[in-house]
């Protein structure tokens, strides 16, 4: 049974998710709004990522296709607490738009 101890010993419960297309908008693509602004607020975000390469910034910098972490399809990421998750920017690297697969944890 699920109840709301579990969030007091560390687990976290997955309660939503998105498909974001990351193309080139200038100063990158982030996580949908409304994801971020549920209530109570998502903790954590386990993104996987497909099609092409992308990177990603989380300090306000904004990333471009040289700037930035760099993560290939297959690759993964994890960003825990509401900072990370509000600043994330993604950009393409290619002429291809990458595919981020996101579930909302808290």
């Amino acid at each position: 049974m699920i109840d709301n101890r579990q969030h007091v010993i560390g687990k976290f419960i997955p309660y939503d998710f998105e498909t974001i297309t990351i193309d080139s908008t200038v100063g990158g693509v982030g996580l949908t709004a409304s994801k971020l602004n549920s209530t109570p607020k998502p903790k954590r975000a386990f993104i996987t990522f497909e099609t092409a390469q992308c990177r990603m910034t989380m300090d306000g910098t904004a990333p471009t296709t040289t700037v930035g972490h760099l993560y290939n399809p297959t690759s993964s990421l994890t960003l825990e607490g509401f900072s990370q998750l509000n600043n994330v920017k993604f950009i393409r690297v290619s002429a291809t738009s990458a595919t981020a697969q996101v579930t909302y944890l808290r």
